[in-house]
């Protein structure tokens, strides 16, 4: 029996390659290109590469991705690069005769003051946050075009897209910046810098009042895989051909003065924190509602504690 092959975009990212690793000890080939050798804003080239790949399934988890402070600096080039890597990819998985595709997007689709925990159904109910509306409009765009091109294409073609929604994550092969990269690896990476410096206090934006989900990125590709596999009638059955997207979560949020506090201990940073209330700090929470992945058998394994150990173990591993 052949292998089904399947594409990673994005398989040097997180999430690619957390999905790179589980999917290694499957009955699969995966089919792998750097950004050198496949330009996912490059239509041509996208095209071209469906068209002489035999290609079964795709998990298109390639993006432009950073926390708030990058979103609200370059909003132009996260709106853009992002329309265009998922608009290139679907559309020319479609030419290329690919039947499954799982589009990975992020939970900052939902309106800022969704009624939490959030259901799926809330997507496009109310205002998004203003600091990461661009990339949360280029995501819901992603969405619906996979539901479109399932609507128009679904019994003519026989493909079957699917969309799944995580909460924040976080995990090795991470992006640590002080300012471009999400809030864990952006701790993290200043905590340790204040440690190593011995400074006396680390400035957070924000109150820290504000609460947020986190999932270990290993979880998430388990989930990915996870719902990818799904029997058609299961996931039809919790889901709608206009509202066709799963979230995915750990159930559990926390403040950010909370989770600065954990980081802290897990670098053994002996300084205090101190929270500059005169900037941006997002939404108020963001709690997913993950009840229908829970139902189609995914739950999480790792806690909190023990991801942040991880992650800074792999940070203390390739931090240079």
């Amino acid at each position: 029996m052949t292998k089904p092959r399947i594409f990673i975009a994005g398989h040097n990212g997180m999430v690619g390659s957390a999905l790179s690793r589980l999917l290694k000890d499957q009955e699969v080939e995966t089919i792998k290109k750097n950004r050198l050798d496949l330009d996912l804003l490059n239509q041509d080239k996208v095209q071209y590469f469906f068209k002489n790949q035999k290609i079964d399934q795709v998990y298109l988890a390639a993006a432009k991705v950073g926390g708030i402070y990058a979103n609200n600096t370059y909003p132009g080039d996260f709106i853009y690069q992002n329309l265009m890597i998922q608009s290139n990819m679907i559309h020319s998985a479609f030419l290329g005769g690919v039947k499954k595709l799982l589009f990975l997007g992020s939970s900052c689709i939902y309106p800022k003051l969704a009624d939490q925990p959030i259901s799926e159904e809330q997507l496009l109910s109310g205002f998004l946050e203003p600091t990461n509306e661009p990339y949360a409009i280029a995501k819901i765009a992603g969405i619906k075009m996979c539901e479109s091109y399932n609507r128009q294409y679904g019994k003519s073609h026989g493909i079957d897209y699917r969309c799944i929604m995580p909460t924040n994550l976080y995990g090795p092969g991470d992006t640590y910046h002080p300012e471009n990269s999400h809030v864990i690896p952006g701790l993290i990476y200043r905590f340790h810098k204040a440690k190593e410096n011995n400074l006396k206090s680390v400035v957070i934006w924000g109150t820290g009042k504000p609460k947020r989900e986190f999932l270990y990125v290993d979880d998430m590709a388990r989930a990915s895989i996870r719902l990818m596999n799904v029997d058609k009638n299961s996931y039809d059955e919790h889901t709608s051909l206009m509202c066709s997207h799963i979230n995915v979560g750990s159930g559990v949020d926390l403040t950010i003065k909370n989770l600065a506090e954990n980081i802290k201990e897990v670098v053994s940073y002996k300084g205090q924190i101190v929270f500059d209330n005169t900037k941006p700090e997002g939404v108020p929470r963001k709690l997913l509602n993950s009840k229908l992945i829970n139902k189609l058998g995914f739950n999480p394994t790792t806690s909190l504690k023990n991801g942040l150990i991880k992650t800074y173990k792999d940070f203390l591993k390739n931090y240079k």
